[in-house]
Protein backbone atom coordinates (compact mmCIF):
# COMPACT_ATOMS: atom_id res chain seq x y z
CA UNK A 1 0.00 0.00 0.00
CA UNK A 2 0.97 3.54 -1.02
CA UNK A 3 1.13 5.28 1.88
CA UNK A 4 1.35 9.07 0.06
CA UNK A 5 -0.77 7.82 -2.58
CA UNK A 6 -3.69 6.77 0.12
CA UNK A 7 -3.33 9.94 2.30
CA UNK A 8 -3.74 12.61 -0.91
CA UNK A 9 -7.50 10.68 -1.72
CA UNK A 10 -9.53 13.23 -0.68
CA UNK A 11 -12.36 11.18 1.01
CA UNK A 12 -13.34 7.87 2.75
CA UNK A 13 -10.65 5.87 1.24
CA UNK A 14 -12.73 2.57 2.00
CA UNK A 15 -15.63 3.63 0.81
CA UNK A 16 -13.93 4.38 -2.66
CA UNK A 17 -12.64 0.79 -2.27
CA UNK A 18 -16.17 -0.39 -1.69
CA UNK A 19 -17.03 1.90 -5.03
CA UNK A 20 -14.22 -0.06 -6.64
CA UNK A 21 -15.21 -3.33 -5.81
CA UNK A 22 -18.42 -3.04 -7.32
CA UNK A 23 -16.91 -2.27 -10.49
CA UNK A 24 -14.37 -4.90 -10.25
CA UNK A 25 -17.99 -7.56 -10.20
CA UNK A 26 -19.34 -5.34 -12.86
CA UNK A 27 -16.31 -6.10 -15.38
CA UNK A 28 -15.77 -9.65 -14.50
CA UNK A 29 -19.15 -10.30 -14.84
CA UNK A 30 -19.01 -8.73 -18.08
CA UNK A 31 -16.26 -10.33 -19.27
CA UNK A 32 -18.15 -13.85 -18.70
CA UNK A 33 -20.96 -12.65 -20.36
CA UNK A 34 -19.22 -11.17 -23.39
CA UNK A 35 -16.95 -14.62 -23.51
CA UNK A 36 -19.70 -17.07 -23.29
CA UNK A 37 -21.92 -14.87 -25.51
CA UNK A 38 -19.26 -15.08 -28.19
CA UNK A 39 -19.70 -19.09 -27.55
CA UNK A 40 -23.19 -19.71 -28.06
CA UNK A 41 -24.32 -16.65 -30.52
CA UNK A 42 -26.82 -17.96 -33.14
CA UNK A 43 -28.29 -16.67 -36.16
CA UNK A 44 -27.47 -13.83 -39.04
CA UNK A 45 -24.17 -12.10 -38.48
CA UNK A 46 -23.07 -14.79 -35.65
CA UNK A 47 -19.35 -14.31 -37.03
CA UNK A 48 -19.16 -10.71 -36.54
CA UNK A 49 -20.85 -10.36 -33.31
CA UNK A 50 -18.58 -13.29 -31.57
CA UNK A 51 -15.54 -11.22 -33.14
CA UNK A 52 -16.64 -8.41 -31.35
CA UNK A 53 -17.98 -10.02 -27.94
CA UNK A 54 -14.86 -11.47 -27.69
CA UNK A 55 -12.90 -8.23 -28.66
CA UNK A 56 -15.04 -6.51 -25.81
CA UNK A 57 -14.14 -9.62 -23.32
CA UNK A 58 -10.51 -8.74 -23.50
CA UNK A 59 -11.38 -5.22 -22.77
CA UNK A 60 -13.53 -6.45 -20.19
CA UNK A 61 -11.13 -7.92 -18.41
CA UNK A 62 -8.14 -5.56 -18.57
CA UNK A 63 -10.55 -3.06 -16.79
CA UNK A 64 -11.02 -5.58 -14.28
CA UNK A 65 -7.02 -5.56 -14.03
CA UNK A 66 -6.87 -1.80 -13.38
CA UNK A 67 -9.55 -1.59 -11.07
CA UNK A 68 -7.95 -4.12 -9.04
CA UNK A 69 -4.58 -2.72 -9.44
CA UNK A 70 -5.96 0.62 -7.65
CA UNK A 71 -7.93 -1.51 -4.98
CA UNK A 72 -4.42 -3.09 -3.98
CA UNK A 73 -2.88 0.84 -4.25
CA UNK A 74 -5.71 1.62 -1.70
CA UNK A 75 -4.56 -0.80 0.92
CA UNK A 76 -7.79 -2.79 -0.35
CA UNK A 77 -8.58 -6.52 -1.31
CA UNK A 78 -10.17 -6.80 -4.82
CA UNK A 79 -13.51 -9.26 -4.14
CA UNK A 80 -11.79 -12.55 -3.95
CA UNK A 81 -14.81 -14.90 -4.63
CA UNK A 82 -16.96 -14.61 -7.90
CA UNK A 83 -19.78 -15.45 -5.56
CA UNK A 84 -19.11 -11.94 -4.04
CA UNK A 85 -19.35 -10.75 -7.60
CA UNK A 86 -23.07 -11.36 -8.10
CA UNK A 87 -23.81 -9.94 -4.38
CA UNK A 88 -21.86 -6.45 -5.04
CA UNK A 89 -22.62 -5.99 -9.02
CA UNK A 90 -24.14 -2.77 -10.18
CA UNK A 91 -24.90 -3.83 -13.15
CA UNK A 92 -25.82 -8.07 -12.57
CA UNK A 93 -25.38 -10.57 -14.86
CA UNK A 94 -27.53 -11.62 -17.51
CA UNK A 95 -27.52 -15.14 -18.63
CA UNK A 96 -27.24 -15.91 -22.10
CA UNK A 97 -30.16 -18.28 -21.96
CA UNK A 98 -31.26 -17.32 -25.49
CA UNK A 99 -28.54 -17.05 -28.15
CA UNK A 100 -30.28 -15.82 -30.57
CA UNK A 101 -27.73 -12.77 -31.99
CA UNK A 102 -30.64 -9.76 -31.63
CA UNK A 103 -31.43 -11.25 -27.63
CA UNK A 104 -27.41 -11.34 -27.42
CA UNK A 105 -26.69 -7.92 -28.60
CA UNK A 106 -29.79 -6.44 -26.87
CA UNK A 107 -28.11 -7.94 -23.52
CA UNK A 108 -24.83 -6.48 -23.99
CA UNK A 109 -26.19 -3.11 -24.70
CA UNK A 110 -27.99 -2.84 -21.72
CA UNK A 111 -24.83 -3.85 -19.68
CA UNK A 112 -22.89 -1.20 -21.48
CA UNK A 113 -25.33 1.04 -20.95
CA UNK A 114 -25.31 0.29 -16.87
CA UNK A 115 -21.55 0.22 -17.29
CA UNK A 116 -21.20 4.12 -18.35
CA UNK A 117 -23.46 5.15 -15.72
CA UNK A 118 -21.65 3.43 -13.20
CA UNK A 119 -18.42 5.54 -13.99
CA UNK A 120 -20.19 8.16 -15.00
CA UNK A 121 -21.29 7.89 -11.25
CA UNK A 122 -17.51 7.18 -10.06
CA UNK A 123 -16.04 10.06 -12.36
CA UNK A 124 -18.89 12.17 -10.02
CA UNK A 125 -17.48 10.85 -6.50
CA UNK A 126 -13.47 11.31 -7.49
CA UNK A 127 -13.79 14.44 -9.11
CA UNK A 128 -11.05 16.56 -7.27
CA UNK A 129 -10.27 13.69 -4.64
CA UNK A 130 -9.01 11.25 -6.28
CA UNK A 131 -7.00 11.91 -9.66
CA UNK A 132 -5.51 8.68 -10.13
CA UNK A 133 -9.19 7.07 -9.63
CA UNK A 134 -10.70 9.61 -11.90
CA UNK A 135 -8.39 9.19 -15.12
CA UNK A 136 -8.61 5.54 -14.69
CA UNK A 137 -12.52 6.05 -14.50
CA UNK A 138 -12.27 7.98 -17.84
CA UNK A 139 -10.17 5.62 -19.63
CA UNK A 140 -12.78 3.05 -18.81
CA UNK A 141 -15.53 5.23 -19.73
CA UNK A 142 -14.56 6.07 -23.03
CA UNK A 143 -13.91 2.11 -23.85
CA UNK A 144 -17.87 1.60 -22.36
CA UNK A 145 -19.22 4.51 -25.09
CA UNK A 146 -17.03 2.93 -28.00
CA UNK A 147 -18.57 -0.73 -26.90
CA UNK A 148 -21.98 0.98 -26.99
CA UNK A 149 -21.60 2.35 -30.14
CA UNK A 150 -19.93 -0.67 -31.64
CA UNK A 151 -22.87 -3.32 -30.09
CA UNK A 152 -25.31 -0.90 -31.45
CA UNK A 153 -23.91 -0.45 -35.41
CA UNK A 154 -24.07 -4.55 -35.20
CA UNK A 155 -27.94 -3.90 -33.79
CA UNK A 156 -28.61 -1.70 -36.80
CA UNK A 157 -26.81 -3.48 -39.40
CA UNK A 158 -28.88 -6.88 -38.18
CA UNK A 159 -32.09 -5.24 -38.34
CA UNK A 160 -31.53 -3.60 -41.87
CA UNK A 161 -30.69 -7.14 -42.95
CA UNK A 162 -32.96 -8.69 -41.44
CA UNK A 163 -35.91 -6.37 -42.86
CA UNK A 164 -34.34 -7.38 -46.47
Amino acid sequence: MGTKGREIVGMNVDELIEVLNKAFADEWLAYYQYWLGAKLVKGPMKDAVASELLIHATEELAHADLLAARIIQLGGTPLISPADWLSTTHCGYEAPTDAFVKVILEQNIKGEQCAIEVYQSMLKLVKDKDPVTYNMALSILADEVEHEEDLQSLDEDLESLMMR
